[in-house]
């Protein structure tokens, strides 16, 4: 890894920088005590969390719609659960949960020290699979548009992380060259290997160690480690 030449470093927002799993649980914790009281958040969300990442890879690859992530990832999750619920409360908790989730503020830990640190020396942007209006009200209450230069999202560049062509997109944006850029991001299929296979260098974030590890492949398990590589 050429990390001399790294003038531009490209970071994913979600389960990356901004805490998905944790902000959810505010959101849904808002949403259930008032909707639905007798269900116990923490539990839901063990169970939601990776029901929602299976969905977002299907639409990733464009085998679900906008309107299918939205709905199944709940349906599923309380199927799950055993819970009894309507499809027309389900519409009511999706309409909300993306209403209240971006208004949260939980990042992992080190994200703001390591982005001060990162800042004065590189170029800073943002390359998300997720909707450009919820991911600018996630940066904006989060605090973390001040560091960043541009924001490459898949409605802007028409197709979705690993297509290189969000890539391909984002570059021009930053006008910058793919040999002089790095991607950072928990996704190893979308982030790392989409990044790698355009040609970008890539570092994998792997907070939670699900990962085997791989020879080519650089990992991080914290935000912090970024100070002794970059």
């Amino acid at each position: 890894m050429q990390l001399n030449t790294i003038t531009d470093i490209f970071f994913d927002l979600d389960h990356t920088l901004w805490d998905f799993d944790k902000n959810s649980i505010l959101a849904f914790d808002k949403i259930f005590k008032s909707q639905h009281p007798t269900i116990d958040v923490n539990q839901f969300i063990e169970i939601y969390a990776p029901i929602n990442q299976a969905c977002w890879k299907l639409y990733q690859v464009d085998k679900m719609t906008h309107e299918e992530l939205r709905y199944e990832r709940l349906r599923q999750s309380f199927d799950a659960i055993n819970y009894t619920i309507s499809d027309k409360e389900i519409d009511s908790i999706s309409h909300d949960y993306i209403e209240f989730l971006p208004d949260n503020n939980q990042l992992f830990e080190g994200a703001i020290e390591v982005l001060d640190y990162l800042y004065p020396k590189y170029q800073l942007h943002i390359i998300t699979n997720g909707f450009a209006e919820v991911q600018q009200r996630k940066m904006y209450h989060s605090g973390l548009e001040k560091y960043f230069q541009t924001i490459t999202n898949s409605e802007m560049a028409g197709v979705k992380k690993p297509h290189r062509t969000i890539f391909e997109y984002a570059i021009s944006l930053a006008s910058v060259q793919k040999e002089n850029a790095i991607m950072i991001g928990d996704c190893i299929d979308a982030d790392v290997r989409g990044a790698m296979a355009f040609g970008m260098q890539a570092i994998l974030f792997d907070e939670k160690e699900i990962h085997s590890p791989e020879e080519e492949i650089m990992v991080i398990k914290h935000l912090l480690e970024l100070k002794n590589i970059l």
